[in-house]
């Protein structure tokens, strides 16, 4: 019998429907999702369709969570200008976080996923590796406000909050805009469908440099584990695979997977290259037989465009979260052609 109930704020998302499907498989937990829309996978969790940025609709809607005793809090939302996203995601945070504490007594812990953008991970070299006491770069940033309340939110309650900060989540989820291993996989696969070898699609820099990526698997391991340990409350932590990579080394192992020649870097805008690719990729669904997921739900490739874009060294250190207790790790390598596999034996890529 279930003696903990998760509310996972951003269901939907990558590291929420990963995490999810893990809670799902544990007898010792009730499981309720919050997201704007409905789920698109089979769940045994309960679904809300809320707005958290609207309050009264959240209040409404959250009311009757009554016996919560943990939040997950893995939600985003984007904006065209970087200062925009402060007022947003702070409000959904508050939005899910006061109502739920309210209507359950019971609460014992928030665990809120940040980033590496917190460092300045986005906006060029950095000081690496990337430690927890670092400074945030020049404010604003809303992990830094999301944070900051929080923190004092819980000031004096009986209930504990941590953040874990990864460094671009891998896994699977629909419509999801960081998802650089779904954009791979789509990527190579019209690579293939068109006789091209797969050439590194972003700038030379960046295919040399170094990089680190956060399996979904891994973090949910670490939000769990966050959750219920004494040496997690009110602290921070980087979370990666815990290894760094080059995609200059990793990018042949990635053309064998497919069967494809590596071709030479040759950037582009995938934004702008895979615009038109929507007609060729619903005739590769009918001709592979593979799940009618729409063009524009697939990939974010503005995301794709960042990540290969990065032609400095993203770095992070990792040693609090060791020191602290919690040790697992992957090598990120062997990560990517896993989820390759899983991405094929579900029909997403032929």
């Amino acid at each position: 019998m279930a003696d903990k109930k998760a509310v996972v704020v951003g269901g939907l998302g990558v590291i929420g429907r990963n995490l999810i499907n893990t809670l799902n498989k544990d007898p010792a937990w009730d499981v309720v999702g919050l997201s704007r829309r409905v789920p698109d996978f089979k769940s045994d969790a309960e679904f809300i369709s809320v707005d958290l940025l609207n309050r009264q609709d959240a209040e409404q809607k959250l009311a009757g969570l009554t016996d919560v005793t943990h939040i997950f809090y893995a939600a985003f939302q984007g904006r065209p200008v970087w200062a925009e996203h402060n007022a947003p995601n702070l409000a959904m945070l508050v939005n899910a976080v006061e109502p739920i504490e309210a209507a359950s007594p019971g609460l014992r812990h928030v665990n809120l996923v940040q980033g590496n953008k917190i460092y300045g991970s986005h906006l060029g070299p950095f000081k690496t590796p990337a430690r927890e006491d670092d400074p945030p770069h020049m404010l604003p940033n809303f992990y830094w406000d999301q944070q900051t309340w929080l923190a004092a939110q819980q000031n004096g309650k009986s209930w504990a909050w941590s953040a874990l900060r990864p460094q671009t989540v891998c896994g699977f989820a629909v419509g999801n805009p960081m998802n650089i291993t779904t954009a791979i996989c789509a990527y190579a696969a019209i690579s293939k469908e068109l006789g091209l070898p797969l050439r590194f699609p972003g700038k030379p820099g960046a295919y040399t440099a170094v990089y680190q990526v956060a399996d979904a698997e891994i973090l949910n391991k670490a939000m769990l584990w966050c959750a219920d340990s004494d040496a997690a409350a009110n602290e921070v932590f980087n979370i990666t695979n815990s290894d760094f990579f080059r995609w200059s080394n990793v990018w042949p192992r990635f053309a064998k997977f497919f069967d494809l020649e590596v071709g030479d870097v040759q950037t582009i805008s995938l934004t702008d290259f895979m615009a038109d690719k929507g007609p060729l990729w619903a005739s590769m669904v009918k001709k592979y037989g593979l799940q009618d997921i729409a063009w524009e739900d697939l990939v974010a490739w503005p995301f794709a465009d960042y990540v290969f874009g990065t032609d400095w060294d993203v770095m992070t250190d990792t040693l609090k979260i060791r020191q602290a207790g919690f040790h697992d790790s992957v090598r990120s390598e062997e990560m990517f052609l896993r989820l390759f596999q899983e991405f094929r034996d579900m029909k997403v890529i032929p």
